[in-house]
């Protein structure tokens, strides 16, 4: 119930809201809000040698840990077209976008206020750019898929686990 976590009164007339276990509604005036998750894109970048680059994140949560680059949709903004974005934002890389990888559950932070997450996390290819950190992010790393960072030093939960079947469909790819 993250997304509702401290909502109080309606943000359209200012009465009490009614919280119920995924939604909040007004009994005044009728706005409900339904706690959907949150949209998010997330790159796996190769270079040339085969290692994958992470970013590692200058703000809560999680500031200081390696995490997939990418970041949220903006209203009315394709995916596709929010990935694209994000890269080019935090690493000053454009991309072209491969296969999706897949979907992958999670959420923002952790404790009460913590919002539910939907992760959509393709392969992308550089096409043009140098790296270098910006936006969001303090420092760009390339890693071996072999020498990945321990699971304690990736941001988020599903970012490991997510990395391993990965990992194991690369290998299942070339054998």
């Amino acid at each position: 119930m993250g997304v509702h976590w401290g909502w109080r009164f309606c943000p359209r007339c200012g009465q009490r809201l009614t919280v119920l276990e995924r939604r909040v509604e007004c009994d005044s005036c009728g706005f409900v809000h339904y706690a959907n998750p949150i949209p998010a894109v997330a790159a796996l970048v190769r270079d040339g040698r085969g290692r994958l680059l992470l970013a590692r994140r200058a703000e809560e949560p999680f500031a200081g840990r390696w995490d997939t680059p990418g970041g949220f949709l903006e209203e009315g903004e394709h995916p596709v077209d929010a990935l694209v974005r994000e890269l080019s934002e935090e690493t000053g890389l454009t991309v072209a976008v491969r296969d999706l990888v897949g979907v992958f559950p999670d959420s923002y932070g952790d404790g009460p206020d913590a919002v539910e997450i939907v992760n959509l996390v393709w392969e992308a290819e550089i096409v043009a750019g140098e790296p270098a950190p910006a936006d969001d992010v303090s420092e760009l790393g390339w890693f071996a898929l072999d020498a990945l960072p321990p699971d304690e030093e990736l941001a988020f939960h599903w970012i490991a686990p997510m990395l391993r079947e990965w990992r194991a469909a690369q290998a299942r790819r070339r054998g």
